[in-house]
């Protein structure tokens, strides 16, 4: 079991690979995680100033908030602080909730999370 996992793990991480060239992100800033169960994406993104966030795209429509993509601050290099989240954004569908998750890992790459979050506010 403990083989399957890795070989599950070493195509996750292939597959996020190529999820994330294909949309532009700097892979040496992006770390890939484990997905759970409701999932659509999950990574650890570090910005600039050295903070680690972990941004993570799931289904929620169960309780009536759509498809979620949450941003959570990183404690320890590996703590997840997910009951501090920075934002949770919402959006209707699959499709607009993993451009949002791109365009989150970009604000993030490029220093500029506050300003994209005051950007979804107006």
């Amino acid at each position: 079991m403990v083989k399957n996992d890795a070989i599950d793990n070493e195509q996750a991480q292939q597959a996020l690979a190529s999820q994330a060239h294909q949309r532009g992100v700097d892979i040496s800033h992006v770390l890939p995680m484990r997905l759970q169960n409701l999932d659509l994406d999950r990574e650890t993104v570090i910005a600039p100033d050295s903070k680690r966030y972990v941004v993570g795209t799931f289904d929620d429509r169960r309780i009536g908030r759509g498809y979620v993509t949450g941003i959570y601050p990183q404690q320890n290099n590996y703590l997840t602080l997910v009951r501090l989240p920075v934002a949770e954004l919402s959006s209707p569908n699959p499709d607009d909730a993993m451009n949002r998750h791109a365009a989150v890992i970009q604000a993030i790459l490029q220093g500029r999370l506050d300003d994209y979050l005051q950007s979804k506010k107006s």
